[in-house]
């Protein structure tokens, strides 16, 4: 599957979108009652099941969910087969505002649309969804992770997100600049929700002179409080003078207009989909000498968590041990970039399609 340009794929229709991205099933669910409506997109499955969490957004419009829903889940199959994980890609939206209309009737709606897919679909929390949640879903499915500790889940994710971006910036500073130390490093944070906030915690422990920005002022004055970091307008992030810029929003904030004013030499976040065009954007930031950290290969923590507690017998140690290894696949990645002279997004793709390749040849029946 070669890259493509994604505002081009988008005009090709519905079907043709499916086919040029990949896509083997998209369901939309919807449910008069509860004012439920949802889009699941399922990508790949060769590697097992499509394991993918569910997001609830207030989007401007239904399009603008199914684009979203099919950039999340195409990232999803590179994302586990990246890490290693015998998983498919997969994604949920929820169209909707979280603050008013959750209840436990719209979730558990919900969760029987996600059974009525007999497990091809895995379903975890994400964006505006809760471990909480998770509990109204698993009362119509068993298809669900991400559950409390309590009910012997791996409980929030978000802690291995941050540790496993936080890896991979360690990496990012390794090829920069010869040493993994974040060390008196200044990072711009963008969106200190639950990974961005853990992800500050690490930072401020290795001594790294840190910057935070969010929607959420309340959020932003917090943190600042607690570790003593510098809070940053939201019109300010892009040209702040930075070491490290560390996108932890909503993705597409590396474009056209944002490149530009950047004067980081690292980009290094847990957004998804952070370039808005994989191509174009990947090798402009070459071209501006910024070391980019895929995004689905260094926020892949949380994935890592939720296989672990689908596999049962979960365990905290391996799964922070298992995130480690992003560490070794950033440095593995960086080394073909340089080799095939191509940006890093599309040396961490290859390297994702190749064991998606690899191991599609093992299950051929025979």
């Amino acid at each position: 599957m070669e890259i493509k340009e994604l505002a081009k794929v988008e005009q090709a229709g519905l079907f043709g979108t499916l086919t040029q991205l990949g896509h083997e099933q998209v369901v939309f669910c919807y449910d008069e009652a509860t004012g439920l409506k949802s889009i699941i997109a399922i990508h790949n499955t060769t590697l097992g099941p499509a394991l993918g969490g569910t997001r609830m957004w207030n989007y401007a419009s239904e399009q603008d969910a199914l684009t979203d829903v099919l950039r999340l889940s195409r990232g999803m199959t590179f994302k586990a087969a990246i890490s290693g994980l015998n998983l498919g890609g997969g994604k949920a939206v929820i169209i909707g505002d979280a603050r008013t209309m959750k209840t436990e009737a719209f979730l558990r709606r919900f969760g029987k649309f996600v059974n009525s897919l007999n497990g091809k679909y895995i379903t975890a929390e994400d964006v505006n969804m809760k471990t909480s949640d998770m509990e109204y879903i698993h009362m119509e499915t068993n298809h669900v992770t991400g559950l409390p500790e309590s009910m012997g889940g791996g409980g929030d994710p978000s802690p291995v997100t941050a540790y496993g971006t936080y890896v991979g910036m360690k990496a990012s500073a390794k090829k920069q600049y010869g040493t993994d130390s974040l060390n008196g490093k200044r990072i711009m944070v963008q969106g200190v929700g639950q990974v961005g906030m853990h992800l500050v915690e690490y930072l401020v422990k290795e001594n790294a002179k840190v910057f935070i920005s969010d929607i959420s002022e309340e959020k932003v004055k917090a943190l600042a409080k607690k570790h003593g970091v510098t809070m940053v307008n939201q019109d300010d992030v892009y040209s702040m003078d930075v070491d490290i810029y560390a996108p932890c929003a909503l993705g597409a904030t590396i474009n056209d207009d944002t490149i530009p004013q950047l004067k980081c030499s690292i980009i290094a976040g847990a957004a998804n989909n952070q370039l808005k065009d994989e191509v174009k954007h990947g090798y402009m930031l070459i071209d501006r000498s910024i070391t980019y950290a895929p995004d689905f290969l260094i926020n892949a923590g949380g994935l890592i968590n939720v296989y672990n507690e689908y596999l049962g017998n979960y365990n905290r140690e391996r799964v922070f041990a298992h995130a480690d290894k992003i560490y070794d696949t950033c440095m593995k990645v960086f080394r073909l970039a340089e080799k095939e002279k191509i940006n890093n997004q599309e040396a961490a793709i290859r390297v994702a399609e190749e064991r998606i390749e690899a191991i599609g040849r093992v299950r051929i029946p025979r």
